[in-house]
């Protein structure tokens, strides 16, 4: 019997210590092996909440009787609101909302407390930014209880007769910007923004590496151009691609899942640009640390897995803790996610969408000022 076709142990070892080899040397994929197990734990395990609390509401509050006091210091104390504005206008209310300071308005009218206190039911207004109605509708589904037990605690002795059996209050909940709680008025606007920074970041990841691999960046380092120019041109015609994403992508939400798109679309796209400009610099900063291409397929799945989960796109927002919004706030992806979503459903300005265009800039910026320092002029 031929001993060669015949399985050795000795020759499996061997392979065996030759990739453990390989794997001790290749450290960034050694890392990623141990790093992504450990980002997917603490995101999990610590930073997803599917039902978020300490929600930010302002307060339009026209009464300041005892009863009107009740219902604020019962949704005070309870662990879904945070009263965080005093709002003085309707229109201040909407801004707030409009921008994203708030979660909800409550408006107390005038009269509130004599109208109660005459046996009558007065109206509550309650109003929410219904844009992503896993954030809000646990916390609509416990106010009218909320507010029955507040009322309860207080109306005891022989002042108990004006609490009526049920429904003391006339809780009036406007939803607004999606009234009807669609999940694809959220969910569709929020994936341009996904599929721009996965098919982004992954193309020009791989921009350098191929040369590289191929052979070719020897006749690219002896042409006369500097390291920023050599970038900007890898990242130019991309530009036109994540173009062709976009309009396909607000073609088919309108035509396919009939999204609302109350704002400028010409405004859109002016942000879109800044925000492909990011993750194509993202992505070239990698290209210029990868020593192949799956180095720079591994880089991008670790950058693309903490966006998508610290985003606000699978899971609320305002869910998570301080230290993982702190986090997801350095993403260019979870200020992008805010201002499509308020473009097309909210109909907001330039006015209102400013505070989130600048941490995309200063992101771009840094990307692309790594990307140069890391640029190499050898092959060495």
């Amino acid at each position: 019997m031929n001993l060669r076709n015949s399985f050795s142990f000795a020759r499996l070892f061997g392979v065996m210590a030759k990739e453990f080899t390989q794997m001790r040397r290749d450290r960034l994929t050694f890392g990623l092996m141990i790093g992504v197990p450990i980002v997917q734990l603490l995101l999990f395990g610590y930073a997803i909440n599917s039902d978020p609390r300490h929600l930010p509401i302002g307060i339009l509050q026209a009464d300041s009787g005892p009863v009107s006091r009740t219902i604020y210091e019962g949704m005070r104390n309870s662990t879904y609101f945070d009263f965080t504005r005093q709002v003085h206008s309707e229109e201040e209310g909407r801004w707030l909302l409009a921008t994203g300071q708030v979660q909800f308005i409550i408006n107390i009218p005038p009269n509130f407390t004599r109208d109660f206190l005459r046996g009558d039911t007065p109206s509550l207004l309650l109003q929410a930014d219904a844009t992503d109605p896993a954030a809000t509708g646990m916390a609509l589904g416990s106010i009218a209880s909320q507010i029955s037990t507040s009322l309860g605690h207080d109306l005891k002795g022989a002042i108990d007769f004006l609490l009526p059996t049920s429904n003391p209050i006339d809780v009036r909940v406007h939803a607004m910007y999606n009234p009807e709680a669609k999940t694809s008025f959220n969910i569709v606007p929020g994936l341009l923004g996904v599929i721009l920074t996965m098919t982004m970041v992954m193309i020009t990841a791989l921009a350098i590496t191929r040369e590289r691999e191929r052979g070719t960046m020897e006749n690219l380092l002896a042409m006369p151009v500097r390291p920023v120019e050599v970038l900007v041109g890898k990242i130019a015609p991309y530009i036109l691609v994540g173009y062709v994403q976009v309009t396909i992508i607000l073609v088919f939400a309108k035509v396919l899942f009939a999204v609302p798109m109350v704002g400028s679309i010409p405004l859109l796209l002016v942000v879109a640009l800044l925000f492909v400009a990011a993750n194509l610099a993202v992505g070239i900063t990698f290209s210029t640390i990868a020593k192949n291409q799956l180095q720079a397929m591994q880089m991008t799945f670790f950058f693309f897995l903490p966006n998508i989960m610290l985003s606000g796109f699978m899971f609320p927002f305002r869910g998570m803790p301080e230290w993982a919004q702190a986090i997801g706030n350095v993403f260019p992806l979870t200020h992008f996610l805010r201002i499509v979503r308020g473009i097309l459903l909210k109909g907001n300005g330039l006015a209102e969408i400013s505070p989130e265009i600048w941490p995309m800039a200063l992101f771009a910026l840094v990307a692309i000022v790594i990307a140069v320092k890391r640029y190499r002029q050898t092959l060495d």
